[in-house]
């Protein structure tokens, strides 16, 4: 699978911009992290809710950037894209875990 090239300047949208997050999810074992860590996020966000103790809060980003990571690190073996792209992957993040979830992208 070839990248989506890197615009000379930033993307000018979301959408412009999924397509390279996805690239830069293509190792199966990556995504599937991803998936798990940003689903423990939103359950860290339902705890902070139901119990108001901020430390759920600060767990967060600590579990999502954490198994992203790992991910990027040991299994895609590339630079996360939140260094240069932050709003947008983590929009990816949701956007991949919901595609996941509800079986329009494979597990």
């Amino acid at each position: 699978m070839n990248a989506p090239p890197e615009p000379q300047g930033r993307y000018a949208s979301f959408e412009a911009f999924y397509p390279y997050y996805i690239h830069e999810h293509s190792n199966r074992t990556c995504r599937r992290i991803h998936v798990v860590g940003t689903g423990l996020v939103i359950l860290a966000f339902v705890g902070f809710l139901l119990t108001l103790n901020p430390w759920w809060l600060l767990a967060m980003p600590l579990i999502g950037y954490g198994f992203a990571w790992v991910g990027h690190f040991f299994f895609e073996k590339n630079r996360p894209a939140t260094f240069q792209y932050p709003l947008w992957s983590l929009m990816g993040d949701f956007r991949l875990f919901f595609e996941t979830v509800t079986g329009r992208r494979r597990f």
